[in-house]
């Protein structure tokens, strides 16, 4: 099995999100101005957020208690802001859940979900 590297990811990530139907995403979109959080690619206007979630069989940043934790705070915060977050790791991406994903947030912002 071939390992993606973070460009082949992003393209896959880019080309799911335009065969969803969803519009071109802003990338590193800050969405808390205080903590100066981001989210990898978002849709603000639908309060839509998808972060690509990195590292996971390398043990990153994400899978360290520290960034865990923080991880944690930064999706309760933006949950409770009206956030919609999509969470993919590259199992997602190469499974194609995340464009099923994708796809059921398009959906759900035409009533159809």
């Amino acid at each position: 099995m071939r390992i993606l590297d973070k460009n082949d990811i992003k393209h896959a990530i880019l080309y799911q999100i335009k065969a969803s139907g969803l519009p071109a995403p802003e990338l590193e979109h800050i969405f808390h101005d205080t903590r100066k959080w981001r989210f990898d690619y978002a849709w603000p206007d639908r309060m839509l957020a998808l972060e690509y979630e990195g590292g996971v069989y390398t043990k990153g940043r994400h899978n360290r208690p520290r960034g865990y934790t923080g991880d944690c705070e930064k999706y309760t915060i933006a949950g409770l802001m009206g956030w919609t977050i999509i969470r993919a790791t590259v199992d997602h991406v190469k499974s194609g859940m995340l464009l099923a994903w994708l796809e059921m947030a398009q959906d759900k912002e035409r009533g159809h979900g």
